[in-house]
């Protein structure tokens, strides 16, 4: 399955909120200078995001947004389900006399990885992606949030 840029934009943003220290919040604007999209765009992921119950937003000087969300338990699989939805990415199109939906050979194979796919994302954790994070990231995103 390919992702959209949204979930490619929805992942890096909760890394990079997950970096601030707790009390800070940050724009949305220097969220999308760093990821190179539109503050329009990002601002969509960004909605989605709050929906999810990942990030909090609030409005003001001092506004922005910020993870409320503990990143030891917010999987891969979480944020992508936040932004591309839980539907299987395949669907057998065959249904007549000699092959039926229910019974595809194809289909129970790509349901299987599928399902290998999100347990693989799900065990994966924003935490252990911040024990990899760039140090010049870090800089960048602190020094930007207010």
């Amino acid at each position: 399955m390919k992702y959209s840029k949204a979930t490619n934009y929805a992942l890096h943003t909760i890394v990079y909120l997950a970096l601030l220290p707790t009390e800070k919040t940050i724009g949305v604007k220097p969220l999308a200078e760093v990821q190179k999209v539109s503050t329009t765009y990002l601002s969509k992921v960004l909605t989605n995001l709050v929906k999810a119950g990942f990030i909090e937003s609030s409005t003001g000087v001092n506004g922005g947004y910020k993870l409320i969300k503990d990143v030891r338990s917010i999987t891969f699989s979480d944020i992508i389900n936040a932004i591309e939805g839980t539907t299987s990415s395949f669907t057998c199109s065959l249904d007549n006399h000699v092959h039926d939906r229910q019974n595809c050979y194809i289909g129970k194979v790509m349901n299987e990885a599928e399902q290998k796919k999100e347990e693989y994302l799900r065990s994966q954790t924003i935490e252990h992606v911040l024990q990899k994070v760039d140090k010049n990231i870090i800089h960048y995103i602190t020094s930007a949030a207010k």
